[in-house]
């Protein structure tokens, strides 16, 4: 089905052939048509199958500019709610609607300010939940929700926070659901804040026939690093993510490869706003080529063209696992899912092993160059000379120390 076939504003029409766009996807054929005519609509579908403009574009064609937030969309991370603000933006822009997002980690006083003109409002929980509070926001013109990757919500803990914002939108109200997965959760918060949904299932826009999963079986838990660094500049020609299982790993493994030449930036929630950003900015233009990250990349974010997806820590489940690797291997292209796997990792490998529908296979360990990986981070270093100053104040006994450890040992 063509763009040019749906009974949409002709500006809108013409922003999709701007944009590049010709067939719709799946997701949007089955969802567009039914939220045109103001069914609620549940979907699941992944990251990258074009659910944004499936519900942006029907939402566009149904409001009218300045009569308040008509729109609230809900997400789990910061990083999508810009992504999804944007679209709606690009969208919106020739019928002059005003999209904001509203996420925490910056500066609230210039939301409140924006939120008085807005149409449109892309949020988080948390800090959709400060402008209730604060009485800056108001959803009694409300009449299209949308809420997001909603088992991510349940993942990260939000649903008690959702359940409180939807009781400050109106009850007579088109409501939109998309998730990865739905499972026991999703399909409670589905019969009690949807009217007779229509759900529509379309298949991971991951192509099993493209992606080849292996893992390599490492003996030494020092040799994980160097084995990362060799795959990276011998067997990685495009853009790769490296999967790590918190923040400071995250952070310790990106310097360590700046220092042997590989072109990384890492994002977590542990960062700023704006230094998080930077680095999506960075991969999406192709400024970097590794982005290290937690698994607050693995849903939400529509990064192209990733070639290979590295799990540097396995993940605890095969749920997990399928997440982060739907970050290659889209639309009809190749792409690789590798998993490093040492003594610790056997746990969780299992776990993930015990997904009939994965079919990963074991890879032949290269030769490979041993390097040096420092353990410890900047914040790290900082803190242990804060640590060292006290000490010396009680006592001179012995200087501090610089922890690393060498990887051929």
């Amino acid at each position: 089905m063509k763009f040019e076939e749906l009974n949409i504003n002709t500006k809108l029409i013409d922003k999709t052939r701007e944009q590049g766009f010709e067939e719709l996807t799946t997701i949007q054929e089955k969802c567009l048509p039914e939220i045109l005519s103001g069914k609620d609509v549940v979907g699941q579908a992944e990251t990258g199958s074009g659910k944004t403009v499936a519900f942006c574009l029907p939402i566009l064609n149904n409001i009218t500019r300045g009569n308040g937030i008509q729109v609230l969309v809900l997400t789990p991370t910061r990083e999508l709610c810009v992504q999804v603000m944007d679209v709606f933006k690009e969208f919106g822009k020739q019928l002059k609607i005003k999209t904001i997002s509203v996420y925490g980690g910056v500066s609230i006083s210039n939301q409140i300010k924006n939120l008085r003109n807005a149409d449109i409002v892309c949020g988080t929980p948390g800090r959709i939940l400060d402008h209730l509070r604060r009485r800056t926001i108001d959803f009694r013109p409300v009449n299209f929700l949308v809420l997001d990757e909603m088992d991510k919500m349940f993942d990260m803990g939000f649903i008690k926070d959702v359940e409180k914002i939807i009781s400050y939108v109106p009850k007579k109200r088109q409501t939109l659901m998309f998730s990865a997965t739905i499972y026991s959760d999703v399909h409670r918060i589905m019969k009690r804040h949807l009217q007779n949904p229509l759900i529509v299932k379309t298949r991971s826009q991951v192509d099993t026939t493209k992606l080849k999963q292996v893992y390599y079986e490492i003996y030494q838990q020092n040799s994980k690093f160097s084995l990362l660094v060799h795959l990276l500049k011998n067997s990685t020609p495009g853009l790769a993510i490296v999967f790590c299982g918190t923040r400071r790993e995250s952070d310790i493994v990106a310097k360590n490869l700046k220092s042997q030449g590989v072109n990384a930036s890492a994002i977590h929630g542990g960062m700023s706003q704006h230094s998080r950003m930077t680095s999506l900015d960075e991969i999406k233009n192709q400024k970097i080529d590794v982005l290290v990250a937690t698994d607050v990349a693995a849903r939400g974010l529509d990064i192209k063209n990733v070639t290979h997806v590295y799990n540097y820590d396995v993940p605890p489940t095969a749920k997990e696992y399928i997440h982060r690797i739907g970050r290659t291997a889209r639309a009809g292209e190749n792409g690789d899912a590798v998993t490093l796997l040492t003594e610790r990792d056997h746990d969780n490998f299992r776990r993930v092993q015990g997904d009939d529908d994965l079919n990963m296979e074991k890879a032949d360990l290269p030769d490979f160059k041993k390097v040096t990986f420092f353990r410890q981070s900047t914040t790290d270093k900082r803190s242990s000379r804060r640590a060292s100053q006290r000490f010396s104040q009680r006592s001179s006994q012995r200087p501090s120390q610089r922890h690393y450890y060498h990887t051929s040992r």
